[in-house]
């Protein structure tokens, strides 16, 4: 079938995939901070790295497998959350892991093998602090352990900033603990009305970076193939974590390849809340848009490139995803289409991919369809309740067309029936005459708000 390739942020070129171990490949994610629902923005990586796992469980097989995605659950946002309502942390991060898990689960994102949290990896987090320590490339300061940035000659690598730029480019308050403007938090003081553990420089709690190192190190290893997250993280976020662990593991390598995907708008804008278009997946569900729906469009345009979620490409996907699912719903298992593999095979070509099937759906084979749409996480056992055509009432529409038929025959003007009749194929209705009379039939694009005004 050919090579996997990818784009590998960290070189800035589309890369052949290569394995460390075929038989144990390893794929790390950075999941969502548990304080409130995801946003649609949120959803993105969740639907490109799952669409990614099911490629590399396709090729290697799941049992060879390993996809890592955490939440962090210790987080300044997610203490402010319960000063202003009065819950309990522990309460508000395990409501919103299972909102997350219930919005992931309706577009079709997977569970990964392991989704970690970041308390229960307080210890390892400790332990590669000291080592850090240790090794000269962390220091201890009023109750803090911060992370020495001159120490790692590579810093700045992945986002390609020198750092001079980044001090000259920031606005950086430098707290008197800190040798260094550039230099960040391992370890911080907790108060009374914040999480903490005890450790060797006192009561506290891990800074947002060190948690990801610890985590993949003890769930993946010091050297794995991929890393991935949204672009906003790769500074400072991953560019961190990569100084914190080549330092902790030298020589290891941490991640062979990163990825990451580009940002999301609503109707060419910026998501922003000041300007009334910000949306989380539960908001779009409890509209009525179908998650299938919004995977769908997520995947149309490719994950390096800036996607605008707009109302007319959501209309466009539902309107394809009703004709699919009637085409494959009866359909035979199938392997999946070789030019679905291609497309995905190319950095992960979904837009591509998405083309191969409306190919695959004009030439009728409906087991290919079914296989192709599987593999993109679209699939579906029979028709869904959304998809599937509506049991509506047409008699009177029939009986409109029939009379202007009958009109018609007699003042040769046959302008009326064929209007009539094209707007009701545009609204997904197949037309069918004869002598006896009509029968109106809705299609799998049967678009029921388009008869208004027919009657």
């Amino acid at each position: 079938m050919g090579e996997i390739k990818l784009r590998n942020s960290m070189t800035r070129k589309i890369e052949v995939f290569a394995p460390i171990d075929p038989t144990n490949l390893r794929l790390y994610v950075c999941g969502p901070t548990v304080y409130d629902r995801a946003h649609l923005g949120n959803a993105r990586p969740a639907i490109v790295f799952d669409v990614l796992y099911r490629l590399l469980c396709h090729v290697y097989g799941k049992d060879h497998v390993t996809y890592v995605r955490n939440f962090t659950d210790v987080d300044d946002k997610i203490n402010a959350k319960a000063r202003e309502t009065g819950r309990a942390i522990g309460e508000i991060t395990e409501e919103t892991i299972g909102w997350y898990h219930a919005d992931m689960d309706a577009i079709g994102v997977s569970r990964p093998t392991h989704e970690p949290r970041a308390t229960e990896y307080i210890p390892q987090m400790i332990a590669m602090i000291e080592d850090l320590i240790a090794k000269g490339h962390a220091y201890a300061a009023e109750g803090h352990v911060l992370f020495s940035v001159a120490s790692y000659p590579d810093y700045g690598r992945l986002s390609g900033r020198t750092v001079e730029d980044m001090i000259a480019g920031a606005r950086i308050e430098v707290a008197p603990y800190k040798r260094d403007a550039m230099d960040f938090v391992l370890w911080k003081p907790s108060g009374a009305d914040t999480p903490g553990w005890d450790s060797p420089w006192g009561y506290g709690r891990p800074g947002w970076h060190i948690e990801c190192s610890a985590m993949s190190h003890e769930l993946l290893g010091s050297h794995f193939d991929i890393h991935g997250g949204g672009n906003d993280l790769m500074f400072p976020h991953h560019e961190n974590e990569i100084a914190q662990s080549c330092c902790a593991h030298q020589g290891a390598g941490f991640a062979n390849i990163w990825m990451h995907n580009e940002m999301l708008q609503v109707e060419g804008k910026k998501m922003s809340k000041s300007l009334g278009n910000f949306f989380t997946v539960r908001d779009l569900l409890d509209q009525g848009v179908p998650g299938e729906v919004i995977r769908f469009v997520m995947l149309s345009t490719h994950y390096s490139k800036p996607m605008d979620w707009t109302a007319k490409k959501a209309e466009e996907a539902e309107k394809t995803l009703r004709k699919w699912y009637a085409q494959a719903a009866d359909a035979p298992q199938a392997p999946v289409p070789d030019a679905m593999l291609a497309a995905l095979f190319d950095d992960l070509n979904t837009p591509l991919a998405i083309t191969a099937l409306h190919q695959i759906s004009q030439s009728g084979d409906a087991a290919s369809l079914r296989a192709g749409l599987s593999i993109l996480g679209l699939a579906s056992v029979g028709v869904p309740d959304w998809a599937a055509s509506p049991d509506v009432d047409l008699s009177a529409l029939e009986a409109q067309l029939f009379a202007a038929r009958q009109t018609a025959m007699e003042t040769k003007d046959f302008g009326p029936v064929d209007a009539l009749k094209s707007a009701l194929t545009d609204a997904g209705v197949e037309v069918r005459m004869s002598k006896e009379g009509v029968e109106l039939i809705p299609t799998a694009n049967f678009d029921p708000l388009k008869l208004e005004g027919l009657l």
